[in-house]
């Protein structure tokens, strides 16, 4: 392809509503437009690179015995109500009526219609195990869609869904792709890395993320130093201390003045303790109006998942309205656990119901208790695991290791559904006995533009895109230096048409643009090879070479230019055999 007949128009300035590398990147390299807030047009350079991940994952699925399908974005709420998550779904689907005032949604995921497939096509366990897949626009209304790509409304994403006889079978398919995921990103050039993660509102037992290392990452994952053990930070498991044992009933807590001591860091200077030997109450709100105290230690966070999880609710958030707090006699910034209203649900994390003698609110103005034994002290806590784990803790499932902490973009999430979507859909087939039994499902997610974005986001630098060699929009930038030069545009033309006869995407740039802005552009750009043609170099026989992630340049004879760069291109992967084709 040649620049003069591409869509391509490359910004000089940041664009002010980017706010990460990769949203920046893509708008000034022309690959993305926004529509409206969290919806974009995917441009021609864009497009190139999605179909190319597109690729390798048909590959691999293929490979793995997938089918491919394609089914449709809108869906009808009948489904969903049988599958119970019309109702539980919440805000971020998006449903309407149609004109006979039948109620449907877009889809965020397609569990319900392949259910209903399997259930319309399975009659016995001769038609199981059977895995199918599709790559598809979906939409969910986030509520604050932001960085371009990452955190979309509209996305194109890769779903796939198993069916299994039995648990052996189900467990048998979801390791299948597990590894499946792992070549797609092996492939992708990306370093990644596979973590234990929250079901969340798909469901199921258990699940994996795949997130892609950046630092720009919005998860944090944790893995140990000496086990394989890796987690998102929601899912994390931390090591839990020993139950206290009181030996004597402890005394009553002591009222103390703590004028204005709002914060954790704020009471420990004033009574001089540590953090740990405080305590954080915090008051939430669920979606459906009930209140909920969470207590973890002062120097902890809480883990807002956790608490979801043992509420059983799809979303909260910190109650910040005043008449929240008055109706049930709460203080804010003095919250505490002693006197705490039964018709309000109290979870304590278990490091606190270990704790000897700790500061905690009074739920007076100004007013927190001392010598606070939480063991015999709080009444009517449900002792649950609420603190996010931290780096350099230790890790629970061996006895040497600690936890080192990475940031992750999560580009993949597979799941072990059981029966939760069969089950409730009646999704049944006849075993060996001529019984009916429920069919066992995994299902599988990969986000098609998501994993193009954390491909910029781990391979950049200060001048603009590092493309990893098989997923580029093009292999190699061709610059003519020189167009007005009939010599330089025949040699930069014989090559521009050699490297496409033997499979080398290539764009040429035959701008009229000065040689300065041709090489900001391919920087910007970020093919994985820049061949410059120039009058001046064409005097010597010679055209450069420069590999755009180390910057490495060489000159090479123009007879050998072709040759050297397609071994330059093997180098970086380019023209291996795929390693699932079938």
């Amino acid at each position: 392809m040649k620049r003069s007949q591409f869509m391509i128009n490359t910004l000089k300035e940041t664009p002010k509503e980017a706010a990460v590398i990769s949203h920046v990147l893509m708008m000034r390299t022309c690959m993305i437009k926004q529509l409206t807030a969290g919806i974009y047009s995917y441009m021609p350079l864009a497009l190139r690179s999605i179909r190319k991940i597109e690729n390798i994952v048909r590959q691999e699925l293929n490979a793995a015995g997938c089918q491919e399908l394609l089914m449709p974005m809108v869906q009808p709420a009948t489904l969903w109500e049988e599958s119970g998550r019309w109702k539980d779904y919440g805000k971020e689907l998006l449903r309407f009526n149609d004109r006979k005032d039948n109620a449907y949604c877009l889809g965020p995921t397609h569990e319900e219609v392949i259910t209903d497939i399997a259930r319309s096509e399975v009659r016995s366990y001769k038609d199981l195990p059977m895995n199918l897949y599709q790559i598809q626009t979906k939409f969910r209304d986030e509520i604050r869609p932001r960085f371009g790509l990452m955190r979309g409304r509209e996305f194109i994403m890769k779903d796939a869904y198993s069916f299994d006889a039995d648990a052996e079978g189900m467990d048998k398919s979801f390791d299948d792709m597990y590894e499946a995921y792992k070549k797609i990103f092996q492939r992708c050039d990306l370093k990644f890395r596979p973590v234990e993660a929250d079901a969340g509102a798909i469901g199921g037992d258990f699940s994996r993320e795949f997130h892609v290392l950046a630092g720009s990452g919005e998860d944090q994952i944790f893995s140990c130093t000496s086990c394989d053990y890796a987690a998102n930070s929601e899912r994390c498991e931390v090591t839990q201390p020993e139950a206290l044992k009181l030996e004597a009933t402890p005394a009553d807590p002591q009222e103390v003045e703590t004028p204005g001591r709002k914060t954790i860091e704020a009471l420990s200077q004033f009574l001089k303790v540590e953090p740990q030997s405080c305590i954080k109450t915090l008051l939430y709100i669920t979606e459906e109006g009930q209140l909920v105290g969470a207590v973890i230690p002062g120097h902890r966070e809480l883990n807002e998942v956790a608490l979801k999880n043992a509420i059983d609710c799809i979303a909260l958030e910190l109650a910040t309205d005043a008449r929240s707090y008055e109706a049930h006699g709460f203080c804010p910034g003095y919250l505490g656990p002693i006197g705490w209203p039964k018709d309000v649900p109290l979870f304590v994390d278990p490091e606190v119901m270990a704790m000897t003698s700790c500061v905690t609110g009074a739920n007076k103005t100004d007013v927190h208790f001392t010598g606070v034994v939480p063991a015999h002290h709080f009444k009517n806590a449900r002792v649950v695991t609420l603190r996010l784990a931290e780096t350099g803790g230790k890790c629970p499932r061996c006895a040497d290791g600690v936890f080192e902490s990475y940031r992750g973009i999560e580009v993949g999430h597979i799941f072990k559904l059981g029966s939760k979507y069969s089950e409730s859909m009646k999704a049944t087939f006849l075993d060996t006995d001529g019984k009916e039994q429920v069919m066992l499902m995994g299902c599988y997610g990969l986000g098609i533009g998501r994993t193009m974005a954390a491909a910029i986001e781990q391979n950049h630098d200060d001048h603009g895109i590092i493309w990893p060699a098989r997923i580029a929009p093009f292999h190699v930038m061709l610059l003519n230096l020189d167009i007005k030069d009939e010599q330089t545009s025949k040699v930069a033309d014989g090559i521009y048409k050699e490297l496409w006869s033997r499979g080398v995407e290539t764009l040429l740039d035959d701008s009229p643009l000065r040689p300065g802005p041709k090489f900001k552009d391919a920087d910007l750009i970020g093919l994985p090879l820049q061949v410059t043609v120039g009058a001046r170099s064409l005097k010597n026989g010679v055209i450069e070479l420069k590999v755009r992630r180390t910057g490495e340049k060489r000159t090479v004879p123009l007879e050998d230019g072709v040759s050297e760069i397609i071994e330059a291109l093997k180098t970086m992967g380019w023209g291996e055999a795929p390693s699932g084709m079938v």
